[in-house]
């Protein structure tokens, strides 16, 4: 059971990344799905999830309007889109996935709430 993020880089304030998240050994269709960040001395921040249900959406307050999540079940991969990146966004993000964790789209749940994580990808905004 693996997950494994891409898409991370170096990218000028205002642009755009795209993160994939790739999931082996099982199918990312039965789980709640969240993207989360990490910058050092401060905690763990959830990004953005999606229900296994009924799609549902939920992202955080400080990147409403610029970040989106989607699910492609047929690649077994979930994405965080990411527009007008601010110097702010720099941190580690990982995806992380469970099959308990109940999403909304004001609630993703709380990082120990979430089974399954990748190692992480370096997303650096800077100019």
């Amino acid at each position: 059971v693996q997950l494994v993020e891409s898409g991370g880089g170096l990218v000028q304030p205002g642009g755009s990344l795209r993160l994939s998240c790739a999931a082996s050994g099982f199918t990312l269709g039965n789980y709640a799905l969240g993207w989360f960040r990490l910058v050092p001395g401060k905690e763990r921040e959830g990004v953005s999830c999606i229900d296994n249900s009924d799609g549902s959406t939920g992202v955080a307050d400080s990147v409403k309007g610029r970040f989106t999540i989607s699910r492609d079940n047929a690649k077994n991969t979930v994405y965080l889109h990411m527009n007008s990146l601010k110097p702010e966004d720099t941190a580690v993000y990982y995806c992380a996935a469970d099959s308990v964790v109940v999403v909304t789209t004001t609630h993703c749940g709380l990082p120990f709430e979430y089974h399954y994580w990748g190692q992480g990808t370096q997303v650096t905004v800077s100019s």
